[in-house]
């Protein structure tokens, strides 16, 4: 019997190959920009024209010379890497030395450019990636590259291919992911003759993420960024490197959050990247300081030796596998509650700038303040950064420091120091006599025995209760707190019910000291920002919106009337 195996011919290899490169206008787009900034272009303009399936990218790289050009297309050739030791020590965009080749299998390529110091060339590429016309040409320092009659030999890819409408959505998309990698890069887009959108260089990914999100203003995010040594197990941590490098851009959780996980982004090196275990990382470090059902504004940029970093588990290059990987863990949480905290650095910016608008209005029009402030201790707390000064409605902490003034509201305030509290020490102690139930149903009982209750039965439709959490201890309504305990959730969501019942109420009266201790407690939470259950925990007063409340910016003359 003869044998059915055979080998393909040469172009249909080829051919497979381009498919797993080039599948959409957006892969085509994604090839060509990181040529771009491999070749360190800070300039980059993109046009396209779908209903004629061409596609053209424009920009100040580094150009190449006639030599360059003429291998350029050639199968598996690239500047970027030489032996199989490179695979392992990755740091630019691409590496492969495919995408050229696989256009030329898949639409007509020319390419015109310019190193410095030398003259222009302009060359088209034939199927098998060699040249097939060259000429000198008038071009500035950088590189044109024009793909033509996409997937011409392959209608059933066309075929296959989304409307155009999402088509352009993904190309937009994956710019942006690009663009966040590098945001001192200006991009420029054009759709059709006409410009689609522009994309301004930024000094940080913090100013750069207001024009992808028209809702979220700067003040809204926090940037971090760190040098963090390598692990002590690294082959990098016996010789002189440097240290890796991470960029977090968060949004503050009292001012933005999204409907979505869609704002989770993950970059390694220059390239936006999926890894599942980082991305929970980042959820985790969010937990309890969201709304339900809200997920977090985060960017997460990481800088680390290629040694660390396994590329080529995935030929796409897009899910990633990190060596060491609790220890960057561990990293990227603490960076995430460090930009979270409330410290000297951030304390004087503008918050809330809508409600700030809208309180300072109502104030206007209404004339007077329901304002009692008590008598304040002149003495500066050096350890924190507010100080008490008054109470209003037996709600609001009054607080100022050297930007302005905050209103803390005092149940939630408390609220997230006694569940920070509760999260570090769930104890139990012993009550005597027990705590009598009625009529449990074994759900319940079974949701007490889960977070930790020692319960059984004490007669007919009885349940004897002989522990419950210390902080529950010593108030007069602890059967009502563990009949809420006992409706379900997890450990965290009884930490939260506790807290939330155990927490001062509003409408409570608070001395000065008590109103300080519960300020000083409060800024040294690890998520002062939100309660557990996702509210804003103060409003701020900056010293510039008071400022032009009480029009202080006013010449002196020509405010008087004179």
């Amino acid at each position: 019997m003869a044998s059915t195996i055979q080998a393909l011919p040469q172009e249909v290899v080829y051919l497979i190959t381009a498919g797993e490169v080039i599948d959409s206008f957006a892969s085509v787009v994604k090839e060509l920009v990181e040529n771009s900034l491999d070749a360190g272009a800070t300039r980059i303009v993109v046009y396209l024209w779908p209903q004629q399936w061409r596609i053209r990218v424009a920009d100040n790289g580094c150009g190449m010379n006639l030599d360059d050009l003429q291998q350029a297309a050639s199968a598996h050739s690239t500047s970027k890497i030489h032996s199989s030791a490179d695979l392992w020590k990755i740091n630019s965009l691409g590496f492969r030395g495919e995408a050229l080749h696989s256009l030329t299998t898949l639409a007509d390529l020319e390419i015109i450019s310019r190193a410095p110091e030398s003259v222009g060339w302009r060359v088209v590429y034939g199927d098998d990636g060699k040249t097939v016309q060259v000429e000198a040409t008038a071009i500035a320092p950088g590189t044109v590259v024009t793909v033509s009659n996409l997937f011409a030999n392959c209608a059933a890819r066309r075929q296959g291919l989304p409307p155009t409408t999402q088509q352009m959505k993904a190309v937009q998309a994956i710019i942006q992911q690009i663009a966040l990698c590098h945001p001192q890069t200006t991009w420029q887009v054009w759709q059709n003759e006409r410009i689609w959108f522009t994309i301004s260089p930024a000094t940080s990914v913090g100013q750069l993420i207001p024009q992808f999100l028209n809702q979220i203003r700067p003040g809204d995010l926090q940037e971090v960024k760190l040098e963090i040594p390598h692990p002590v197990n690294s082959p990098q941590s016996t010789v002189n490197s440097q240290q890796s490098t991470l960029s977090l851009v968060v949004g503050l959780p009292d001012r933005c959050h999204r409907h979505r996980p869609d704002w989770i982004r993950v970059a390694m090196n220059g390239r936006m990247v999926k890894s599942a275990e980082i991305e929970q990382t980042i959820l985790a470090a969010f937990h309890r300081t969201l709304p339900r059902d809200r997920y977090p504004v985060c960017f997460l940029h990481l800088t680390i030796s290629p040694d660390q970093i396994n590329w080529n588990r995935n030929p796409a290059k897009t899910e990633i596998y990190l060596n060491n990987l609790e220890y960057w863990q561990e990293q990227i949480t603490q960076a995430i509650n460090q930009a979270l905290r409330i410290s000297s650095a951030n304390i004087k910016e503008s918050v809330h700038t809508t409600r700030v608008s809208q309180l300072l209005k109502a104030a206007e029009e209404k004339g007077n303040y329901n304002f009692n402030p008590q008598n304040a201790d002149t003495a500066d707390n050096t350890q924190n950064y507010l100080k008490a000064v008054a109470q209003v409605s037996n709600t609001y902490i009054v607080a100022e420091h050297p930007g302005g003034m905050w209103l803390v509201e005092q149940h939630i305030a408390h609220e997230r120091v006694l569940y920070e509290q509760l999260s570090d020490n769930w104890q139990m102690v012993s009550v005597e006599p027990p705590i009598i139930l009625y009529q449990l149903s074994p759900a319940q009982v079974c949701q007490l025995q889960r977070i930790g209750l020692d319960i059984e039965p004490f007669g007919e439709q009885l349940w004897a209760v002989r522990n419950l959490p210390a902080m529950l201890q010593q108030r007069e309504d602890c059967a009502e707190a563990i009949l809420e305990l006992s409706w379900g959730g997890d450990l965290q969501t009884a930490q939260v019910a506790v807290a939330c019942r155990s927490a001062i109420r509003n409408g409570t009266p608070m001395s000065l000291p008590e109103m300080q201790k519960l300020l000083d407690d409060w800024q040294r939470t690890r998520n002062p920002r939100t309660c557990p259950h996702g509210r804003p925990i103060y409003l701020s007063l900056d010293e510039s919106a008071l400022s032009r409340f009480f029009r202080r910016h006013w010449v002196i003359g020509k405010s008087h009337g004179i």
